[in-house]
C-alpha cells in the first residue's frame, strides 16, 4: 500500500489533491473502487471519468481539470501506471537453494532458486539471485546472467547465453536446431548441423512457448530490453535489434535483422534473409517479403469485410490483369487519337 503523495515522491509527476489517498492496486477506469488508482491514456474514453468510483486517477495535463478526484498529473499516464503496477505488485522470489529433486552438474551460487525436476548440464555458469522452475532443462556451457527468472519447463539448449534481469517463461525452448537441410538430387534431405547459439541480452522478456533457434553457423542474437510474446518462431541467424517488441504468433524466417526499437504486430510473418530499418512499426497479420529500408509503418493485409462484399471484391482481383490489359489498350487509343 502506498499514500499518492508516496507515489508523486517516488515515480514524479504533479499531485493534485490529498497526498494522504492510500492507494492498493491499480483498475481500470470502470472497475475502480475505493482504494484504487485508474488511469486515463486514451481521450475516447474521457467521459468515463464521471462514473469512476476510483480513489484517485492518473491524467495528461490536458484532463487535469475533467475530474474533481486526486490525481496525479504526468506526460504519459500509461507508462506511469506501468511503474505504479510494479510498485504494487512486485515480483516474488521462492527462497535460495537447490531442491533435492533438481539435478544440477555445476556450480550453483547459494542466492539461487533451484526447483524440483530441474537438470542442469556441465560447465553451466549461473549468475546470483537466478530462478530455475520446476522441470526446467538447463544444457552443458549454457551461461545465464543474474537475476534471470525461469518459469516451468523453459528448456535452454547447450552454449546458450541468456544474458542478466530476463523473464522467460514457461514452455519457451531456446538453442533447437534451426531448419536446416540441403537436398539431393532424388529428393532426400541432408541434415545442416546446426552449430551457432542463441545469444540472448539483458533485459529480456520471452513469452511462454516461444522457440528461439540456434544460428547454423554464426548466432542468432535477441538484444537487450526486447519483449517477445507468446508463441512466436524466431528461426536461425535471425538478429533482432534492442529494445524491440513482438506480438504473439509472430513467425521471422531464417537470417533475417530486425533494427531497434521495432514493434511488430501479430501474426505477421517475416521471410528469410531481410533487414528491417530501426523505429519500424508492422500491423498485425502483415506479410513482409523485401526488406524495409526507412522508419515507420507498413500494413499489407486487408480490412474486415462481410463475406459477401469480400467474395464481389476478390472476384474483381481475379481479372485484374486483363483490365488493367484493357485500360492500356484505351490509354494508347486515345493517344493516338489526340495525335491525329
Amino acid at each position: 500500500m502506498f499514500r499518492l503523495g508516496d507515489l508523486v515522491e517516488r515515480l514524479g509527476g504533479e499531485l493534485v489533491g490529498d497526498g494522504a489517498v492510500e492507494i492498493t492496486r491499480v483498475a481500470t477506469l470502470e472497475r475502480a473502487g475505493p482504494g484504487d488508482l485508474a488511469f486515463l491514456s486514451n481521450p475516447r474514453y474521457a467521459s468515463r471519468l464521471e462514473h469512476c468510483r476510483a480513489s484517485a486517477l492518473i491524467v495528461s495535463g490536458s484532463a487535469r481539470d475533467r475530474t474533481a478526484l486526486p490525481k496525479i498529473v504526468a506526460p504519459d499516464p500509461y507508462l506511469y501506471f506501468a511503474r505504479v503496477a510494479q510498485l504494487l505488485n512486485p515480483l516474488q522470489h521462492p527462497e535460495p537453494g537447490v531442491a533435492s529433486g533438481a539435478s544440477a552438474a555445476s556450480p550453483i551460487p547459494a542466492s539461487c532458486s533451484v526447483a524440483h525436476g530441474a537438470t542442469i548440464g556441465i560447465g553451466v555458469r549461473v549468475g546470483e539471485k537466478v530462478v530455475i522452475g520446476p522441470g526446467c532443462h538447463i544444457g552443458d556451457a549454457v551461461e545465464i546472467g543474474a537475476g534471470t527468472i525461469l518459469h516451468a519447463n523453459v528448456t535452454i539448449y547447450s552454449g546458450c547465453v541468456v544474458g542478466e534481469r530476463c523473464i522467460v517463461h514457461s514452455g519457451a525452448v531456446i538453442g533447437a536446431d534451426g531448419f536446416g537441410f540441403a537436398r539431393e538430387r532424388d529428393g532426400r534431405w541432408v541434415k545442416i548441423p546446426q552449430t551457432g547459439r542463441v545469444v540472448i541480452g539483458d533485459d529480456v522478456e520471452i513469452g511462454a512457448n516461444t522457440t528461439i533457434d540456434r544460428g547454423a553457423l554464426d548466432d542468432t542474437v535477441i538484444g537487450s530490453g526486447v519483449k517477445l510474446d507468446n508463441q512466436i518462431q524466431i528461426a536461425h541467424n535471425v538478429r533482432i535489434g534492442s529494445h524491440s517488441a513482438i506480438a504473439g504468433c509472430v513467425g521471422i524466417a531464417g537470417s533475417t535483422t530486425i533494427g531497434e526499437r521495432c514493434m511488430i504486430g501479430g501474426q505477421a510473418g517475416i521471410i528469410g534473409h531481410l533487414n528491417i530499418a530501426d523505429d519500424v512499426v508492422i500491423s498485425a497479420g502483415t506479410l513482409v517479403t523485401k526488406s524495409i529500408a526507412r522508419a515507420g509503418t507498413y500494413t499489407a493485409n486487408l480490412p474486415l469485410q462481410a463475406h459477401p462484399e469480400w467474395v464481389r471484391n476478390f472476384a474483381h482481383l481475379r481479372h485484374l490483369d486483363a483490365l488493367v490489359e484493357r485500360v492500356r489498350v484505351l490509354e494508347q487509343r486515345l493517344d493516338q487519337t489526340n495525335t491525329d
